[in-house]
């Protein structure tokens, strides 16, 4: 590693989060600081390809900049290049000193992105990345089974109903029955695996469930079904490797009739209320709950863990963690950081260093077996 951190900064990607992704992308690029750190930026195209951009000398002024095609960047198959470089210093258990960058900082949401795949490439390559690993980006992403790790770790939240598209197609009727039975109307229907609330629907009759179940199963071969909760939205901010810490409590008031895709990135209208104004007691709860499910799922570097705060009895109902959560300076992670004293660039830092912390971590595990 030369004086400068080279980061390797990957965004796109073939997901319905493109678009997040580009503008996450624009926002780390114009807060790193560039006599710290150099940046390699990689482009992933919505059909899955990859380009290679030339090294960054300064950050770019708008988006339209961070798309490169075959004739700006390099072609597709030289773009993984710097990243399986990675390999050869592995193999050669060398210092990384050949290698093309440092340590890659994935601003990929959704589908793979979020979900373990970009993760398990770099983990192949042997270079370290931030954020979550591959089992609790997999976890994080599926909402169904980050749901049954929750009820292991015995935390409270909503009832819900899940089934996979070929089970819809061979029995409708029954899976009709099962949520009009368990959760009533209203209820939310969910692609399992996506996330910037892409696919939600709200549903308060038989028509519209059937009509949110087919617009779901669009996103995603497995739809969960979740039954409605008067509540509040509370998220805090969690930031760390095996010690992490939580930041202080935010408040999302939303626009719409539920925090959808139009509310969070398009009309201007919601409300984002740090600190959220709720008692002490229960901003302590809060945090100590997402730091369990941070813990739950084998977190590390950052999470946004979301909660519902039930109105009829101030009841906590975990929701979610988003492993890569939102990351412009106006998203809300960022935002609970700088209310608790943790500025933006500084916040950069930090995922730096864990993911650099994580990796000479692992750098310690024997993979041979146990042959001596």
């Amino acid at each position: 590693m030369g004086e400068k951190v080279r980061v390797g900064l990957i965004y796109g990607g073939k997901s319905g989060e493109h678009e997040v992704s580009l503008q996450t992308a624009l926002a780390v690029m114009k807060a790193f600081d560039f006599n710290k750190y150099e940046i390699k930026p990689f482009y992933i195209s919505k059909s899955g390809q990859w380009h290679a951009g030339e090294l960054l000398l300064e950050a770019p002024k708008e988006v339209a900049q961070l798309r490169f095609d075959a004739g700006e960047g390099k072609q597709e198959e030289d773009a993984l290049v710097p990243v399986f470089k990675g390999l050869t210093a592995a193999a050669s258990k060398s210092e990384h000193a050949d290698a093309e960058i440092d340590v890659v900082f994935p601003l990929l949401h959704g589908t793979y992105g979020e979900d373990g795949t970009i993760q398990g490439l770099l983990e192949m390559a042997n270079l370290p990345y931030v954020g979550a690993g591959v089992l609790a980006s997999a976890v994080g992403m599926d909402k169904v089974l980050m749901k049954k790790v929750f009820a292991q770790e015995g935390l409270p939240q909503c009832i819900f109903r899940y089934f996979n598209r070929t089970q819809w197609k061979k029995d409708p009727n029954f899976f009709i029955m099962e949520v009009e039975v368990s959760l009533g109307y209203p209820c939310f229907i969910k692609p399992a695996n996506l996330g910037s609330s892409v696919g939600i629907s709200k549903a308060k009759n038989r028509e519209e469930l059937i009509e949110a179940i087919e617009y779901a199963f669009r996103f995603d071969r497995k739809v969960i079904v979740e039954e409605f909760v008067e509540a509040r939205e509370i998220e805090v901010s969690v930031l760390g490797n095996d010690e992490p810490r939580a930041s202080v409590p935010g408040e999302v008031i939303s626009s719409s009739e539920f925090y959808d895709y139009k509310a969070k990135y398009m009309d201007g209208k919601s409300v984002m209320q740090i600190p959220a104004e709720i008692p002490d007691e229960t901003a302590q709860a809060v945090r100590d709950m997402a730091l369990r499910a941070f813990m739950a799922i084998d977190g590390s570097g950052l999470s946004r863990v979301d909660f519902f705060m039930r109105k009829s009895d101030g009841q906590l109902l975990i929701n979610e963690v988003n492993t890569m959560p939102g990351f412009t300076p106006f998203s809300m992670y960022p935002l609970m950081w700088k209310e608790t004293g943790v500025s933006y660039r500084e916040l950069l830092d930090a995922l730096i260093d864990l993911a650099l912390a994580r990796h000479a971590d692992k750098q310690q595990i024997d993979y041979s077996g146990g042959s001596l």
